[in-house]
């Protein structure tokens, strides 16, 4: 018999966040995620402004959560153990309220797993993730055609959701 995550589609979502100046007053952060269902990849970004690595990290996953038409099989691809371990319950959240609340809404329609990816440890999709995200932090707002560029750096990359 079929379960209901079968019935899912399955998406596998990298994300990144990341804050040029980290816990300064004067730090820019953004956070990218890259969508792949079937080989076909979609980039979204947001500029987040004033906020800390852990929040950027948080932000990224939310949004690529965020950016699912429908319920799915998720599984989120991240370099930040901080997500990962906290999402699963073994960190406790001791900061980051609002970020997390975010995370979680992002995440209730979702069957979510969780995987935690080495950074810049030359894996295509997550380095195009990092990229995308120091780069939309420097510039201070989102580019199109940077969002463009982040999918042609992946190509049609398929990743394993069959668990």
């Amino acid at each position: 018999m079929a379960t209901e995550k079968d019935q899912l589609k399955r998406v596998a979502i990298f994300c990144d966040g990341s804050s040029l100046g980290n816990q300064s007053d004067t730090s820019r952060a953004a956070a990218v995620a890259l969508l792949g269902y079937k080989g076909i990849w979609r980039a979204f970004a947001e500029y987040l402004g004033n906020a800390t690595n852990q929040q950027a990290e948080i932000a990224a996953a939310a949004l690529g959560l965020e950016s699912l038409r429908e319920p799915c099989y998720v599984r989120i691809h991240t370099d930040s153990r901080y997500v990962v371990e906290s999402m699963v319950g073994r960190f406790r959240r001791k900061t980051n309220h609002k970020w997390w609340e975010r995370l979680d809404r992002a995440a209730g329609r979702h069957q979510v797993s969780w995987q935690w990816v080495q950074g810049h440890a030359g894996h295509t999709v997550q380095e195009a993730a990092d990229y995308a995200a120091r780069r939309v932090a420097a510039a201070g707002r989102v580019d199109e055609e940077l969002l463009r560029d982040t999918i042609d750096r992946i190509g049609a990359a398929e990743i394993d959701l069959l668990d």
